[in-house]
This record gives structure tokens, sequence and C-alpha cells, in this order.
């Protein structure tokens, strides 16, 4: 049964100063990224260059996990990741084990508490208990906050009492195992990121498994990946768009044989981008199963790793691009687009940017689908493993240049001395390399960027002047196939380890190892390139070395913009640990690591300040103003550490 806690709508007065309240209008964060277009940009100017570093919390919220975790100590949860959003005077958060709040925005205190039980279930599909936000819709007095759980729930709430909205589904939630196209293992789907929501239409992706499984065939078991429009007053679904197109539909011939029917995944996880005028919503569609192995999928695999355009009302497809053919890499679209407004060549246009895990940036007209750009195919190395037909080539934009390091020459080596370049080439010796799109081998392919970017799931922002800044980290995997695997009945299986690296983990490629660089989409040219972390210079074999810049740190790192500033989080360490006893999730342990608030000049790139924080960062900041104050708030912890919101402000 689940629980709704009202605590109070009491608004406490912040104690802040009259002088500090006179200047500024309130301003809202209405979606996970600002905005349906994914701007994470806030046109808000209180927080200057001269005074970012003064910065201070002026509160902390600890999550509602907490308590459930205390009372069941068997029970581990992932990172903090929610973002809030912001409405009038309160935010609206999620936790990692599917529970929503609403916190006084000045304060901090709790107003109400949600918990749809979602942790009674057991351990979520993927990694297990994690959570990235709400979405809020309203009409007049009819205030809605929408998600889903880890169990699979699509919920719609009162936004003011945190009750379940009675005729929305059954009771408040609709059963999202319900309406496939095939039966649904639950501790196989969930959702973690919260759904779009574009003229009324709630539209909601899923996380689905796409590399494994203990012990289940990775093809024939794996839930589809197709995303659904819901009404978002009734909770009735409108309508369903395949993401692996059935027999009769468009891309079905991208299918060989019958693979379409044994495929699955190509699933939306991430965040999605919304064009209210337009009608249309922007979806990230994920790799199908297996991700390193395609021989049971022959073929180029729409709408897998594809920016897919739907008309939100209907659910038919507008346009489509696929960004890599039949995938070998994970190199699914990790993140929401960006729909900025640029002008090239004197011609406006209504653009969509798509940052991606291979290091590139997609540029397209985002009514017609046109590159604003060229995109050539070009040839890519060939896999040799037996029954695999990897695509001959694959999609590069002529514009703007690649974001981070692709592929893996010697010339890619660290090489501040002639011994650490040697150390480097002899833990790749042990390794196949080669250009980006190198496939899969039994002895391990180097794999740069990884699987996990590249580009992340962290997005970029981009502000009004057309310029996108774009958090990317230089962190290699090693690809490997493995022979006919009982289980599973294929000729090969793939894996990943991270890495390599050298001893003590010292990287083996040049830094900046964690970085952003602005690109202006009005030209397709890169502004600036600035590393985010001091990185390993303290490390053994570099700390004696002289005058080294900051090398940046090879983790996550979440930007927002503002009038004059670009903030930044970087994530801490989170390393896998064991299979969950469902054997559907990686567990996974966590440390803080320099956590800090990072402040950026968004016309040089230059570090003007870095405010520490308690724990570090696993989700994105957002900004926002009430009473005359600019506040940021920032989600730190989770895992190994208590999970909170802090919030900081000028003194």
């Amino acid at each position: 049964m689940a629980l709704v806690l009202f605590v109070g709508a009491h608004i406490a007065s912040s104690g802040l100063t009259l002088e500090a309240q006179s200047s500024l209008t309130d301003s809202d964060w209405i979606a996970y990224g600002s905005d349906w277009t994914s701007s994470k940009y806030a046109a808000l100017d209180q927080i200057r260059p001269g005074n970012v570093g003064d910065l201070e919390i002026v509160w902390r919220w600890t999550s509602p996990d907490e308590a459930i975790l205390k009372a069941h100590p068997d029970l581990k949860t992932f990172v903090n990741e929610a973002t809030p959003l912001k409405i009038g005077r309160v935010l609206y958060t999620s936790t990692s084990m599917s529970q929503v709040a609403a916190i006084d925005a000045v304060t901090g205190e709790t107003i109400w508490v949600y918990d749809p039980k979602t942790w009674e279930d057991g351990t979520p599909a993927n990694v297990g208990f994690v959570h990235r936000g709400v979405a809020y819709w309203e009409d007049g007095d009819d205030r809605r906050i929408l998600y889903g759980t880890g169990d699979a729930y699509l919920i719609a709430l009162n936004a003011d009492t945190g009750e379940p909205i009675s005729e929305f589904g059954e009771h408040g939630r609709v059963d999202l195992t319900k309406g496939l196209r095939r039966d649904v293992d639950r501790s196989l789907y969930a959702l973690s990121s919260p759904p779009a929501i574009c003229r009324d239409v709630v539209v909601a992706g899923s996380t689905v498994l796409d590399a494994f499984a203990v012990g289940r065939p990775p093809n024939a078991v794996m839930p589809p990946g197709d995303v659904r429009g819901f009404d978002v007053r009734t909770g009735e679904q409108k309508w369903t768009f395949h993401t692996i197109p059935q027999e009769g539909e468009s891309g079905n011939d991208t299918w060989e044989g019958d693979s379409w029917q044994r495929t699955g995944s190509a699933n939306v996880w991430t965040l999605m981008s919304a064009d209210e005028d337009l009608g249309y919503v922007y979806l990230p569609v994920s790799t199908p199963t297996n991700d390193y192995y395609g021989g049971e999928r022959k073929g180029a695999n729409l709408f897998a790793e594809s920016l897919v355009c739907l008309n939100a009302e209907t659910g038919e497809r507008v346009w489509h691009f696929q960004m890599v053919h039949h995938g070998l890499w994970d190199y699914d679209l990790p993140a929401a687009p960006n729909l900025i407004d640029i002008t090239v060549d004197g011609k406006p246009i209504k653009a969509v940017a798509q940052v991606s895990k291979q290091a590139f940036c997609y540029v397209f007209d985002r009514v017609t689908g046109e590159p604003v750009w060229p995109i050539v195919e070009r040839e890519v190395p060939q896999s040799k493993a037996s029954g695999e037909q990897s695509s001959p080539t694959q999609p590069f934009p002529s514009k703007p240049a690649a974001f981070d390091r692709q592929g893996l020459t010697e010339d890619d080596l660290i090489d501040f001395t002639p011994e650490l370049r040697q150390i480097a080439k002899q833990v790749i010796a042990a390794y196949d390399t080669g250009p980006l799109f190198s496939p899969p081998t039994p002895r391990g392919v180097i794999q740069v960027p990884g699987l996990v970017g590249g580009a992340s799931w962290a997005g970029a922002a981009v502000n009004p002047a057309g310029v996108i800044f774009v958090p990317s980290y230089t962190s290699p995997a090693i690809l490997r196939l493995h022979e006919r695997d009982p289980a599973t009945g294929y000729a090969y299986t793939g894996s990943y380890e991270w890495g390599p690296t050298g001893p003590d983990d010292l990287p083996i490629l040049k830094p900046p190892y964690g970085r952003i660089t602005a690109i202006d989409l009005n030209t397709g040219k890169h502004v600036w390139v600035s590393a985010v972390g001091r990185g390993p210079i303290d490390h053994p074999l570099l700390k004696d070395l002289r005058n080294l810049p900051p090398l940046g740190w090879s983790r996550r790192v979440f930007p927002i913009a503002t009038q004059h500033l670009l903030l930044a989080v970087q994530a801490g360490i989170a390393a896998e640990a064991v299979v969950s006893k469902r054997g559907n999730a990686m567990l996974f342990t966590s440390k803080t690591s320099e956590p800090y608030l990072f402040a950026f000049d968004p016309a040089n790139g230059v570090q003007l300040a870095r405010i520490e924080l308690p724990a570090s960062p696993f989700g994105a900041p957002m900004t926002y103003a009430v009473d005359g104050v600019q506040y940021v708030s920032i989600p730190i912890g989770g895992c190994d550490e208590p999970a909170e919101l802090v919030t900081l402000a000028l003194p």
C-alpha cells in the first residue's frame, strides 16, 4: 500500500535581507532539463562571476530513503541522481526508491512524501534502486506530478497533497508491464528517468537490460523497448511506437529473418525532449540486445541507436536519423537532445542537437530532420567473428568536430615522459586497437570512447546565443567476445571491462580525462575546452612532474548555464560490486572524491571558483529564484553515503 506523509506547508521566513530580495524575479525549473527543450539554462544573474565563490549552503534535505534503509539493512540503493523541479515555492523530487517529496524551496522543509512501496517488490532492473526525477503538468487548478517507478508503474500525484489522482489509471497508477506486444518479466523492466509531457500526452520510455541477466538468454526474454503515450488526465494508453518495427512497419526490413520478433531493448532509458509548439517529442533510442554481438540480429536494426521524432498526440514517426548501424558497442544515445534556435549562414533554423557516447554532436533541423551540416557515411573496420555481419559504414558528422578522443593509436598515449609513454605502449600491446567503431574481438579491443562515453546521460547545456556546453570523459573500455555460451546457444556473447590502465590506475591516454567543450552551433566550431577537476596530478608517477595543468577526472560532469556562468558538478566514484540476488542488476559501491560545485566563464572556459560540497554529487544541479534570491540545488551522496539535496545561495 502506498503511503503519503503530509508534513505541512507553512512557509517559514528565510531570514535573507530585503536588499538581496529586491531585484530578482521568481524563476521556476519546470522540467528535468529546466524546460522541455532540455536547455539546462536559467536567465538568472544574481549569482555572477564576481560573487559565485561566496556561495554557501543554506539548507540540506535528507532523502526519506534513509529511514527505509535503516529499517531494512539488507537493502541498498544506487547513487542519488534525482534533480528536483521547482514550481512556485515548492521543489518536487524523487528518491532512489521511487518515493516523491515536495520540499519548501526556501527553507528545505518537507511538505509531503509519497511512498509507492516499490522497494517491497525487490531490486529493480539494471543498476538497482535509482531514479532521476519527475515531470510536472497543470491545467488550471489541476496540478500533477507524474513519474515512473522501479517496479514499472506510471503514477500521477496531486502536486499540492501528494495523493494519487484517482481518475488516472487504477487508483492513480498504470501498470507499464501491460499493453506491450509480449509479456514482460517485471524484474527486467523499470523506469528511472522522468517521462516527457507534450500536448497533454505523457510519453514513457523504460529501463531494460540489454547486456546481461544472469542465467537468462539475452535475446529471447528481454522486454521490448517500445515507447508509449498516455493521456495525462486518464492514464489511457493512446499509442505505441515500436522501436523495433513490426511486420509491415517501416524499418522492419532492417532486421533479417525473424530477429525483429526475438530481439529486445532498443528502449529509451534516458531523458527525452519536446517542442510543445510543434507537438513533437524527441526520443534518443538505445542499443538492442545483445550489445556486443549482432549475429542474431543481422541488418541495420532501425530504430535502435537513432534519434526519432514523433508526433506526441498520435505517436506517428515524423523523421529519424540512425547514429549507429547494427550497434556492437553499446553506443546508445545517452541524453536528451537539446532543442535550440540557431542561425547558420544567415538562415534561422529550429535545430536539435544530440550528443553521443562516441563523442559526436549531431545537429538537425528539428522540424524536417535534415542535417544542418552533411553527415557522411565512412567505411569502418569489420568484424571477423563467425556469423557477425557488421555494418560496412557508419555516419560521421562533418561539423562539429568530435569533442573527445575517438579510437586509439600510439599518438593518443600519455607522453609526459618517455617512460610513461613506454608503460602505456606495454599496456595496450595486450589488446587489439583501432579507430572508432573497431568491433569487439575475442582478444579484447580497446574502445575509445568507452561504453559510458564520451557524452553521458548528464547531457549538455545550451544558452540563447547558440552555444552548447558538452561535458565528456575519456574512459576507455575493453570489449571482448566469448565463443558459444551454452546458456544462450549463440555463437558469441560479449562482455566489457573498464580500463585498461597503467600501474595504480594510471591513465594511459593523454588528458584531459574529464572536460567541457563549448561549441558554437551557429558555426559548428569549437570555442573552448576546459578540464573539470584536478585529475590524477598526485599519482605516484606524476607527482614529481612540474607545472601540470588540471588533468580532469574521468567521471561524469553535469552542467547548467545562466546568464553569466556555466555551473557544473562532477560525480564521485561508483564501482560495480556484485550482481543482485535476482540476477537483474549490478549493485555498486560509491565514495566521495573532490566534491565541488565548479563555476566557469561561459565565454572562455576559465574556472572562476569551486565551492566544496558535503559529499560528491551524482546528479545534475538546478537553479531557481524565490523572493529575490537565487538558489542552486544539487543531489549528493546515495549508495554508501546518505542521500541528500543540498542548496546554496549567496550570504
